[in-house]
């Protein structure tokens, strides 16, 4: 801080002057020596040539007197014995990387292990279920009674009064707020949901209905063998859902899939017969296209007339991530119908692409998505050239819009090379389809393409936080009259899991300060890391963050990714990059990353430490360690206090004891928590009491902590907001034995 300036003229600003200024400031004479910072801050001084013998006199007495202060307020002295009084009440142990991210990988295995065997539970008696269910052609709407949550929603007007419901033979339920979910749950029923563009009457979806009924009390057995499960879900192939416990707004449902890796090249017909409103469709067939791949899949779209070209920047194949996605949807806006047809050229663009193999892909189904609105070529000489006779390309062909041309010219095309021609007047709605040809050979492999997928990220829409959800297909096993399997896939099962649930498995204790954590899937993006706090919630899309994001990224890092990607362990001292709390400012920094795969699943486990947490302090609770008598006024007799004994219970890792069951004095009474915390290494810290000072000191503090604050301008005795106590002490104050005993609303 600048030292004052004193008003007198020049001598304000030479030394006998600024003398003067501080002998009224109260610092006089003594002390012994200048410490750095002290005497650059003296020798700024105007008219300061050298260091007099009487400055150093003076810099010296100045740290003299700030180091008392700190002796005395800072409590390094107590904190010092505190630790020497009670060794025999904790203990320094080391922190072994390898064993702590081996312990956690273990530890997050076994939780998810737990929710995948109820996963399995559930898919293996929906198939069960289905096989084992008629088919009724007579079923009608009044035979079948479940919640309808959609319907629940719509039946009730503004005012809360019920309209007739018709048909409908949906139950009314009862709901009730539960902890677990943090909204309004019913444990004793499943609720369906039916989309608003399926006719929930059709004969179709009343046999649905029908068989998954049998689901819910598979949903209640898996809550009772774990109570700590989250939503349940089950979504067919036809649309309905089904999901457990029954809640009226029902959970995002936009993460459920089944399908394997896909290489897939979407070529668009942009002639000038695509003109107008047909284009539009196009356009928007392409969006939904591009929606129904995840981050395992590989894509790109081209358009074409007379030539083909790539519509965005990319020229070969590129992951179907978030990002990728957005820009294609952006630069599909920009197409513009013009010249004549050639599928010639889109066709040979479409193989050269899914025949690149300098570029990372999917290497599993290759597929080409063709949108026209007609045409007559067969382009046979083309499928000749590039995919026949294997067939290793399936082709699937749409005709969009309104239109009189022949479609068995791109019928032809999608039989002739394994995929399926589809007809979309408007455009919308057709698209999925495609995946039921893709799950021909999953259900044909049966159980060796039974594997649990886990999502990305994802924000629950219903206030459970961040969640992934493990997904597994459900498969049709029924035979026909010939014996042959069936090559249907049902549907999806899903299991919900919240990401604190995993957080609570990791060391928040010992790690110390700016170690952490972190896992990542095969893909790169984050499962746990500090920095994984999205600002902007949105419940559509999948919450994806990649770990060279989430930290500064250099090339120690890039190869740590690799490596945890690739399923292996190691350790690795670096020097790298890290970014203050506020985001303002970088350091260069040394870190040790340790890392090992979570078996069983696609997740890869880190543990991030500094080298000044290399070692932690843990607390022995076998010996007796506190005996504290805390004295608060009661209702009654304002300010008579009263002593509470105090049963104490280990609450972390790093042996702090607390107690809640304490009386809480007027002042501190509306705040939500009023713990006592007890650990080697805190202090005697002052109530919360605006205008008081502990009456108690700490052993070996002379003065006082109460006649220090005196100094400070405060006053042991002075009257808090609910009054003295006995001989105008403050009865909020705490009586400690000599140990360390921290009060923290």
């Amino acid at each position: 801080p600048a030292l004052p300036a004193v008003s007198g003229g020049s001598s304000a600003r030479s030394g006998p002057g600024r003398v003067a200024a501080w002998h009224r400031l109260g610092f006089a004479e003594g002390a012994k020596q200048l410490s750095p910072w002290a005497l650059s801050a003296l020798c700024l001084a105007p008219g300061c040539a050298q260091v007099s013998p009487r400055m150093q006199y003076w810099a010296r007495r100045l740290e003299q007197e700030i180091d008392g202060v700190m002796r005395i307020f800072g409590g390094v002295q107590q904190l010092r014995k505190i630790y020497d009084d009670n060794k025999n009440l904790f203990e320094v142990k080391e922190n072994v990387p390898r064993k702590l991210v081996e312990k956690v990988a273990g530890d997050i295995e076994s939780l998810l292990a737990k929710k995948v065997r109820a996963l399995k539970r559930l898919a293996n008696a929906a198939e069960k279920f289905q096989k084992a269910h008629h088919w009724q052609d007579n079923i009608r709407e009044e035979d079948i009674e479940y919640y309808d949550s959609k319907a629940d929603t719509e039946y009730d007007d503004p005012d809360g009064e019920e309209i007739e419901r018709e048909k409908s033979n949906s139950l009314k339920l009862e709901f009730t707020d539960d902890d677990n979910f943090k909204t309004k749950v019913n444990y004793s029923y499943a609720a369906v949901q039916i989309p608003t563009d399926i006719y929930k009457g059709s004969t179709v979806i009343l046999n649905e209905l029908n068989w998954t009924q049998a689901l819910e009390d598979v949903f209640i057995e898996n809550r009772k063998e774990d109570p700590s499960l989250l939503w349940q879900v089950f979504g067919s192939a036809t649309g309905v859902t089904r999901y457990y416990p029954a809640v009226r707004v029902p959970p995002e449902m936009s993460q459920l899939c089944a399908s394997s890796p896909k290489d897939m090249v979407i070529i668009v017909d942009v002639s000038g017969s695509v003109s107008g409103l047909t284009l539009k469709l196009m356009k928007t067939s392409v969006y939904e296209m591009l929606d129904t791949l995840s981050d395992d899949d590989y894509v790109n779209v081209a358009s074409f007339n007379e030539k083909a070209k790539p519509v965005s920047c990319f020229k070969h194949l590129v992951q179907a991530n978030i990002r990728n996605k957005k820009v294609f949807k952006e630069d599909v806006q920009g197409m513009v119908a013009k010249g004549t047809t050639d599928y010639k050229a889109g066709f040979e663009y479409a193989f050269d692409q899914l025949q690149n193999s300098n570029i990372t892909r999917a290497n599993c189904n290759k597929m080409i998505m063709m949108f026209t609105d007609g045409g007559e070529d067969r382009v046979q000489d083309v499928f000749e050239k590039y995919n026949w006779p294997n067939k290793t390309v399936r082709v699937f062909t749409f005709s969009v819009g309104q239109h009189n041309y022949d479609v068995t010219p791109l019928q032809w095309m999608a039989c002739a090379n394994k995929g399926e021609w589809g007809w979309h007047p408007a455009g919308m709605g057709g698209c999925r389809e495609y995946l039921d040809v893709l799950g021909r050979p999953m259900v044909l492999a049966g159980n060796r393409a039974k594997q649990v997928q886990w999502t990305n990220v994802y924000q629950d829409a219903l206030g459970l936080g961040l969640v992934v959800t493990g997904t597994l297909p459900v498969f049709n096993l029924t035979e026909d009259s010939s014996d042959r399997k069936n090559q249907l896939i049902l549907g999806v099962m899903g299991i919900d899991v919240a990401l604190n649930d995993i957080k609570r498995l990791t060391p928040r204790y010992n790690l110390g300060a700016n170690g952490y954590v972190f896992a990542i899937d095969l893909n790169g993006y984050v499962l746990l890391h500090p920095n994984l706090q999205p600002q902007i919630i949105n419940f559509r899309e999948p919450v994806t963050l990649d770990f060279l994001d989430a930290e500064l990224e250099d090339e120690n890092k890039e190869e740590i990714r690799r490596s945890m990607i690739d399923g292996n362990d190691g350790q690795r001292f670096i020097k790298t990059l890290i970014k203050s709390l506020d985001e303002q400012y970088i350091d260069e920094v040394f870190r040790t990353y340790t890392w090992a795969p979570i078996k069983s699943t696609n997740y890869s486990l880190g543990l991030v430490l500094p080298p000044y947490s290399t070692y932690y302090i843990q607390a022995n609770l076998s010996d007796q360690i506190l005996q504290v008598k805390c004295k608060y006024p009661t209702e009654a007799g304002r300010g008579a206090g009263a002593g509470l004994p105090l049963q104490w219970s280990r609450t972390s890792a790093m042996g702090l004891l607390t107690h809640s069951s304490l009386a809480v004095p007027q002042w501190a009474r509306g705040h939500p928590a009023h713990t006592v915390t007890m650990g080697p290494a805190t202090a005697l810290h002052p109530t919360r009491a605006p205008h008081t000072a502990p009456t108690s000191s700490l052993p070996g503090s002379t003065p006082s902590l109460a006649q220090a604050g005196k100094r400070l301008g405060g006053t042991a005795a002075q009257e808090g907001p609910w009054g003295p106590g006995p001989g105008g002490q403050d009865s909020g104050a705490v009586e400690v034995s000599p140990s360390a005993l921290f009060y923290q609303p």
